[in-house]
C-alpha cells in the first residue's frame, strides 16, 4: 500500500462490524451510458480500461469499500469490478450492491423470486459468495407496498444463508420518474415515507446524498442522528454533486455528454447553471485554493466531518480522480472553515434560486 496522507485516514467501523476506509469509492459511472425506465441513467463518460485501473489505483491507496447496483450498466459496474476482487483477498474489501431498479421480466423488482435472481447474478459479476451490504434501492413496493412483506423477508432469508451481511435502504428520497409524473403537489411526503419504511425493514445502513450544497434537514429530522439513534450507520453519497463542486467544468460552456448520461436531463450541467456555479465557488478558491484537489479536499472533508458513524462514497471515471479522492483528504477543516463552506454555499443556492432554478427540487438538485 502507498504511503499516502488519503491511505493514512483511520478506519471507521461500522455496523455489522464492517471496518472501512471513511473513503469508499461509489461505481455507479463506471457502469458507462445506459437506459432504465425510459430515462438516461449511465454516465457517457466512462471507459473500461480507465475504470479498472482506477479501482486498481483506489485499492492501493486504502481504499476498501466499493459500492455498485445490480441497475448501473445493468451489471457492468460489477462485473468491473469483480476483476478487482478476483485479485485481492476477499476479506480485505467491503462489497455494497442494491436492487429495485431493474425488474426485468418480472411483476415488479421486489418480487422475491426476482430478488434472489437479482443476488444470485450479483455476487456471480462481483465474483464472491456473499455481500456485506445489499441495499433496498428505492422505496416503491407496488401498490399499497403489495411487495414491500415479501421483499423485507427475502432479505432477512439472504442475511439468515450467509449470502449478505447487512441490510441497507435510501434515505429519504423520491423514485427516479416521480418528478416527471407526479405533480409537485401530489407527491408524498418523503421523510415520513422513509421513516414508516424504516420501522418496517430495520436496516442496518442507510444511503443518503449529502454534500456542501445540501440544505440543512427539518427541525429533528437529521438522518445522521437518527441513524445513530437507531444503531444504523450511513453510507454518504454524491459528496461531490457529481463534480459541480471540483470546479472541473469550464464556466459558460456546457459539456458535452453522450447518449445514455443521465446529465443530459440535468440543468445543472448547462452553460448559465455552470456559470453560475463556478462564480459561487470562487470564495472557496480563495481560501482553500483554486485547484480542482483543493475543492475535492474541501467537499469531501465536509462530509466527512459531519458524522463519525458514516463512510462517503466517491464516484470516478478515471484513475486520476479515483487517486485524488484518497489523497486529497486528511486535514480537517475548522470549524470556522465549516462555518465558512455552508455560508458560501448558501449563498450559491440563492443565487441560484434567484435565477429562476428550482434548485431544491430531488431529481434536480446536484446533491
Amino acid at each position: 500500500m502507498n504511503d499516502t496522507e488519503g491511505s493514512t485516514l483511520p478506519r471507521r467501523t461500522l455496523t455489522a462490524g464492517l471496518t472501512v476506509h471513511p473513503i469508499g469509492v461509489g461505481c455507479w459511472a463506471i457502469g458507462g451510458p445506459d437506459t432504465n425506465l425510459g430515462l438516461p441513467m449511465g454516465w457517457s463518460t466512462a471507459d473500461d480500461t480507465a475504470a479498472l485501473r482506477g479501482l486498481e489505483n483506489a485499492y492501493s491507496l486504502g481504499a476498501n469499500l466499493f459500492d455498485t447496483a445490480d441497475v448501473y450498466g445493468h451489471g457492468h459496474s460489477e462485473r468491473l469490478i469483480g476483476h478487482l476482487v478476483a485479485t485481492v483477498p476477499r476479506d480485505s474489501i467491503v462489497l455494497s450492491s442494491k436492487t429495485g431498479y431493474f425488474a426485468g421480466t418480472a411483476a415488479h423488482a421486489y418480487l422475491p423470486s426476482h430478488m434472489r435472481r437479482q443476488l444470485e447474478t450479483t455476487l456471480e459479476n462481483l465474483r464472491t459468495d456473499h455481500l456485506d451490504i445489499y441495499f433496498l434501492h428505492n422505496s416503491k413496493f407496488g401498490p399499497e407496498d403489495r411487495y414491500l412483506d415479501g421483499a423485507n423477508e427475502q432479505m432477512r432469508a439472504f442475511q439468515r444463508e450467509g449470502l449478505i451481511r447487512a441490510v441497507g435502504m435510501r434515505g429519504p428520497h423520491r423514485f427516479a420518474t416521480d418528478r416527471l409524473t407526479v405533480p409537485k403537489d401530489q407527491r408524498e411526503d418523503k421523510h415520513a415515507r422513509f421513516r414508516y419504511l424504516f420501522d418496517q425493514v430495520k436496516p442496518e445502513y442507510l444511503a443518503v446524498r449529502h454534500n456542501a450544497l445540501t440544505p440543512p434537514p427539518p427541525a429533528g429530522q437529521d438522518i445522521f442522528a437518527f441513524a445513530a439513534d437507531h444503531g444504523a450507520s450511513v453510507l454518504i453519497n454524491k459528496p461531490l454533486a457529481q463534480g459541480l463542486l471540483t470546479g472541473k467544468y469550464v464556466p459558460g460552456t456546457a459539456p458535452h455528454f453522450g447518449p445514455g448520461d443521465h446529465r443530459l436531463r440535468k440543468r445543472w450541467f448547462t452553460a448559465e447553471a455552470l456559470a453560475t456555479i463556478h462564480q459561487g465557488l470562487a470564495p472557496l478558491r480563495e481560501r482553500f485554493g483554486s485547484g480542482t484537489g483543493d475543492l475535492v479536499r474541501v467537499a469531501l472533508q465536509y462530509c466527512l466531518q459531519h458524522a463519525d458513524n458514516a463512510a462517503v462514497l466517491v464516484g470516478f471515471t478515471t484513475p486520476e480522480q479515483a487517486a485524488q479522492n484518497l489523497t486529497s483528504v486528511g486535514t480537517p477543516l475548522t470549524a470556522e472553515d465549516l462555518a465558512f463552506v455552508r455560508a458560501t454555499a448558501q449563498r450559491l443556492q440563492q443565487r441560484l434560486d434567484a435565477a429562476g432554478e428550482v434548485f431544491l427540487d430531488e431529481k434536480d438538485a446536484p446533491q
